[in-house]
């Protein structure tokens, strides 16, 4: 939000301060100011001279010398500019002054360019005549000013007066930081309100005078709101016998120091009304308006509109419009139509203020790749109390410039009308919040400032309705720390009780995984959460696989980030291959990342992001290696019951023979496995690489770090061991399972102390070996227990063909 000091003072008259101190006191209120620039920087003696005399240069045929009266001495000054006329008057540096820039319009030096007398192809000159352009501004605010040459002043100019101040170039412009609540200072009112109150002066609002001739705007129009929800008011008025033309001098002064350019006088007022109440509006031809009436709906699916830009916008349902009896000729709150445009030849014009829903106002610009100046300050969500005073100060304007005639009444749709908002003052929770001792008395009289006003019946603070933000105690406690000044606001020490801090445990799981992954070589990496469709190909997974049901990106940077991920091993492969390609030897990379899986699509609610623990190495390693990882982190996490693995998992994109889920308690929380050649061929290994995957939330369930002491053994240990030889393809777990089966209530522990195969064996077959502890804790084994015990096991590894080896 931009505003020039200029048009702030003509609502607070009584300010008198320096921009330094405008821009620290707004600030230090709540206003903040980011940055001011002063328009006459770099502009110095500068004055209105009158041309009284031209000679021809005697030695240059493009160069005049011109006779300039400055009121105090009357000057000759060397020019080039072809449109100096005698009797002219013209901006005049003097000798020892300085001008913004070039007549180029080029970038402006940072500190100007002094003017000095000097000579001309032999001639003497004492000062220069200026063009706009060296001013400092150029053509888009001065629409006058001519393409080349110097800048002409109007005939009634004072010679030897200030030509800087005439221009209306004495003037500081802020540039504030709004933030969205205060949606009543994106406009000059709104901010002229606040330096009133933060300098505790007198703010005098414009009084807008009743306007219209004894005609009723209804019987020209008619407006029909086919939806309040997203039009809550729509006021229009009629204005006829237009006449076009240049707004008056102060009008684009004011509109040019705030960025916009003056163009006509209707154009302007609409663009005059929208700083200075905020209210975005708009202006039909009548003439274009079928069957004389508007009629506010929603846009169809698939409809086509051009708007003022020329250009062709694409429609849905979403997206709300003003149409008349036959057509659409506006898009509510972003940009009116090709088709309904004020032109030269308009004699009959329809005023539009009204007030549209902030989020679909965003929504629909997004959609249709348009945003304006006055969807940006609809989305925010306007007071709708504003419109009607919007349009009768637009109104009031076209009469004070005598651009045409005011229909009488306006035609206003508002049928539930905003309440102002109340909320109890309580000085003493005030106090308390702030730190402060003020009374009652004093806090209400800084609520006034901003006309927050004090219902002595009911103890209410009592809100406009352009003040959004006021609804808790809380935001009349901040806006009487903004006027007591928060500068002086004692110093005090926090009250309440400490408490610990602490991480949940979802963290503390996750932060064990990265320590661990991290203790055993790997090293942590970070990739998009946006992949490519082409991931799936290139990972092998077949078209019907759940996984590619990814939720797709309305708005991607490109096709390559297109879909939300729903496995976690491209990143962490595509992170393998760049290292590989560079080189790098042994390479071990972690990743904790979510994936995102849609409960349904086309997505209604927010999808599952379940964080995962992916491990990958290539180098030295093999499965086994990423099998110990698996179990270090589970034992790590306090998971001590058995892990066991199923090599059966449908896993296209790990290698058929060394690949298997793991299952735990018999939850499946991950897979594990080399990666498949082919995959690895896609992403440019040619090197054996490994990945394990787990799922973080599916591990939550088993973790604990609950430690549990047991005391030292206090009677002896029986081992026995046992040799069997086993299908070659029979994995260990089903040995193990046989033992621990068997074992139940004295088996402390066992370990594979032996592998070995052989022909001697037989073909197809293995030797494995077995050492088991057995022990009870309230008294010595016998031999006969354990002896029972050894029977069952070998039961146990006959039905699964072992045969005992001797």
């Amino acid at each position: 939000m931009n505003t020039p000091i200029s048009w702030i003072k003509v609502y607070v008259p009584d300010l008198n301060c320096t921009d330094q101190e405008f821009r620290d006191a707004m600030t230090l209120s709540g206003t903040k100011v980011e940055n001011f620039e002063k328009l006459d920087k770099n502009l110095d003696k500068i004055v209105v001279g009158q041309v009284k005399k031209i000679d021809r240069h005697p030695d240059a045929d493009k160069l005049i010398v011109c006779q300039v009266d400055v009121g105090t001495e009357t000057l000759q000054i060397v020019t080039g500019a072809p449109n100096v006329v005698e009797g002219g008057k013209y901006p005049v540096v003097l000798h020892g002054g300085k001008v913004a820039g070039g007549h180029d319009g080029g970038p402006l030096p940072e500190n100007g360019i002094r003017i000095t007398k000097g000579k001309l192809r032999g001639v003497d000159s004492f000062g220069m005549m200026c063009s706009i352009e060296e001013l400092g501004s150029d053509r888009n605010f001065y629409p006058e000013a001519p393409e080349s040459g110097i800048y002409p002043l109007p005939d009634d100019a004072e010679v030897g007066s200030d030509a800087i101040e005439l221009l209306g170039l004495r003037d500081t412009v802020f540039e504030y930081e709004i933030t969205s609540n205060r949606v009543d200072c994106y406009s000059v009112m709104g901010i002229a309100r606040e330096a009133a109150a933060t300098f505790n002066l007198k703010f005098n609002a414009p009084e807008v005078k009743a306007t219209g001739n004894s005609e009723k705007a209804e019987d020209y129009l008619s407006v029909e709101v086919k939806d309040t929800e997203l039009c809550p008011r729509f006021c229009a008025r009629v204005v006829k016998n237009i006449k076009i033309g240049p707004s008056p001098w102060w009008m684009q002064r004011r509109l040019a120091n705030c960025g916009i350019r003056p163009i006509n006088n209707i154009v302007d007022i609409t663009n005059y009304v929208m700083e200075e109440f905020g209210q975005p509006m708009h202006a039909y031809d009548y003439d274009m308006i079928a069957g004389h009436k508007i009629i506010v709906r929603r846009a169809g699916d698939g409809d086509r509109f051009v708007t003022l830009d020329g250009q062709e916008r694409t429609l849905d349902n979403n997206i709300l419009m003003i149409c008349d009896g036959e057509k659409e000729i506006g898009m509510a709150g972003i940009m009116g139509g090709e088709n309904s445009m004020i032109t030269d030849d308009v004699k009959t014009m329809v005023f539009e203020a009204a007030c549209f829903d902030g989020t679909n106002i965003r929504l629909s610009a997004k959609k249709v790749g348009l945003r304006t100046e006055a969807s940006g300050k609809f989305e925010k969500g306007l007071d709708p109390e504003t419109a009607k005073a919007a349009i009768d100060r637009a109104c009031e304007l076209v009469e004070q410039l005598g651009c045409g005639e005011v229909v009488g009444g306006c035609i206003d749709v508002y049928p539930d009308p905003v309440k102002e908002s109340r909320v109890k003052l309580d000085s003493d929770a005030v106090n308390n919040l702030l730190g402060t001792s003020l009374t009652k008395e004093q806090m209400i009289e800084y609520l006034a400032r901003v006309e927050l006003k004090y219902d002595e019946a009911t103890g209410d603070i009592v809100a406009p309705t352009w003040r959004q933000d006021i609804h808790w105690q809380a935001d009349l406690a901040e806006e009487v720390a903004r006027f007591f000044g928060y500068d002086r606001i004692p110093t005090t020490l926090p009250k309440g009780r400490a408490t610990t801090g602490g991480i949940s445990f979802a963290h503390e799981v996750e932060d064990v995984a990265r320590e661990t992954a991290m203790f055993l070589g790997f090293s942590e990496g970070m990739s998009f959460s946006f992949e490519s469709p082409k991931v799936f190909d290139m990972l092998m997974i077949p078209e019907d696989d759940p996984a590619r049901r990814a939720i797709r990106i309305m708005n991607p940077l490109g096709e390559d980030f297109s879909i939300m991920r729903t496995a976690p091993l491209h990143g962490l492969i595509s992170s393998l291959a760049t290292n590989y390609k560079r080189k790098n030897a042994d390479v071990r990379l972690f990743e904790l990342a979510n994936i995102y899986i849609p409960k349904e699509l086309p997505l209604r609610e927010l999808p599952d992001e379940r964080m995962q623990l992916a491990l990958g190495f290539y180098g030295d390693g093999d499965f086994y290696v990423m099998k110990g990882v698996v179990e270090e982190l589970f034992e790590k996490l306090g998971m001590k019951d058995k892990i066991h693995y199923d090599p059966k998992a449908e896993r296209p994109y790990l290698h058929p023979g060394r690949k298997a889920d793991i299952i735990y308690n018999g939850s499946n929380l991950g897979y594990l496995g080399e990666i498949h050649p082919q995959v690895l061929d896609n992403y440019g290994i040619e090197d054996r690489a490994y990945a394990a995957v787990i799922d973080m939330p599916a591990v939550m369930k088993f973790a604990s770090f609950d430690i549990k002491y047991t005391g030292i053994a206090n009677y002896p240990a029986v081992t026995r061991d046992v040799s069997v030889v086993v299908a070659r393809d029979l994995p260990v777990g089903a040995i193990e399972e046989c033992i621990e089966k068997a074992g139940k209530g004295i088996l402390e522990s066992y370990a594979l102390f032996d592998l070995f195969e052989s022909d001697k064996l037989g073909e197809g077959v293995k030797s494995v070996a077995y050492t088991m502890t057995f022990r009870r804790k309230d008294r010595t084994l016998e031999d006969k227990e354990v002896n029972e015990v050894m029977e069952k096991v070998f039961a146990g590894l006959e039905k699964i063909g072992a045969k005992l080896r001797v």
